[in-house]
């Protein structure tokens, strides 16, 4: 399969990151990509460095605004789009929402950020609900797609449960960078904790992983997070077959032989050798 990945450094003009995500998109659909992936909340900055109730204004309906100026791109180029939006469910209920768009620009399926952080520049929690549709792959005509979001990525629960129910390939749209006050060692480590923990993953489940991040530096009235860039594609043992630099912004195709993985998954049979009878503690809290 050949996979379209966006690493764009946004601005505060959603109207022009959009048109340049819709040139970009065409770009890589005349390279050849069936697949696109864009990275976390890609039509506008990152706003959850703080908390602003009038954000919430730039939520919207799903089916809504995006999913049809996406979708038509997805119809115009026959390619399937994963995109990431700000999904406005109710009044006062909103989540952190993928959207997979299919060939024809139909919505093939959505997920639910499950897992929001709260920390320093990533106050998540004020403004998304978490998930609750669970961690079902979508369906698409190219595949069955495991589509979870950024702070997911940390969590083997989550990627093995999308491979328990049959997904061929994990995805992670992604705004993560560094904390300005860290040394460059501890932001190296920590840079290099996020790759590694998500090839694990993908070698832990003898699947694929195409992890899309942010670039640049966003600044808020009181912070200001330089994204690190790095998305990259990992094989079903691990192995980077593509890894973007840190300060640029790409757009560029990947090709991924999606037979590999029933061999990995024969010559490493994990999911044959789990202990599930042994497994009933994982869903505690802690165990004292």
């Amino acid at each position: 399969m050949k996979i379209g990945l966006i690493q764009q450094h946004n601005t505060a003009d959603i109207a022009d990151n959009k048109k340049r995500l819709a040139k970009k998109i065409g770009e890589l659909a005349q390279q050849g990509a069936e697949l696109i992936v864009l990275q976390e909340l890609h039509n506008g900055l990152y706003f959850c460095q703080t908390e602003n109730v009038n954000v919430f204004d730039q939520a919207e309906t799903i089916p809504g605004p995006s999913t049809e100026f996406f979708g038509n791109l997805a119809k115009q180029y026959g390619v399937v789009i994963v995109t990431s939006l700000f999904e406005r469910r109710s009044t006062g209920l909103y989540h952190n929402t993928a959207v997979v768009l299919e060939k024809d620009g139909s919505i093939a399926g959505k997920y639910r950020k499950m897992h929001i952080p709260d920390d320093p520049g990533y106050y998540e929690k004020f403004y998304f609900t978490p998930g609750d549709i669970g961690f079902q792959p979508i369906q698409t005509s190219i595949g069955k797609l495991g589509v979870l979001v950024c702070w997911d990525q940390w969590y083997p629960e989550a990627a093995r449960l999308m491979a328990l129910h049959g997904a061929e390939l994990l995805i992670y749209p992604t705004a993560i960078g560094y904390d300005t006050n860290d040394t460059k060692e501890e932001q190296e480590r920590q840079r290099m904790a996020w790759q590694t923990v998500q090839r694990g993953h993908a070698v832990a489940n003898g699947l694929p992983v195409i992890t899309v991040n942010r670039v640049g530096s966003e600044k808020s009235e009181n912070s200001e997070i330089p994204f690190w860039g790095t998305s990259f594609v990992a094989g079903p043992q691990g192995e980077l077959l593509y890894e973007a630099p840190t300060d640029q912004e790409v757009e560029t195709v990947v090709e991924v032989d999606m037979q590999r993985s029933e061999q990995v998954r024969r010559w490493w049979p994990f999911l044959r050798d789990r202990r599930i009878e042994a497994y009933k503690d994982i869903t505690k809290r802690f165990i004292d």
